[in-house]
């Protein structure tokens, strides 16, 4: 009969050991150990959406006071 050393041994250990090496991995590419890793990457593409998201804002309001002064010049016939 087989103790659980031995089963450990034969089914666990090498099961264990190829779960560290995924999980190594996917530490790696989230922090990214020396160059930019997800969650770095994450932070810039989410701070250069907040730009964009503002600058598009500004835009259309541009935009919206540029069309009132148009009619507001077209309805007074300046």
């Amino acid at each position: 009969m087989c103790s659980e050393s031995d089963q450990y041994d034969r089914v666990c250990k090498g099961e264990f050991a190829a779960i560290h090496m995924k999980l190594d991995r996917l530490d790696e590419a989230v922090r990214g150990n020396g160059k930019p890793g997800i969650q770095l990457r994450l932070d810039r593409l989410e701070a250069a959406e907040a730009v964009r998201s503002r600058l598009l804002w500004i835009i259309a309001g541009a935009a919206v006071a540029l069309a009132f002064s148009a009619l507001w010049r077209l309805a007074i016939g300046a």
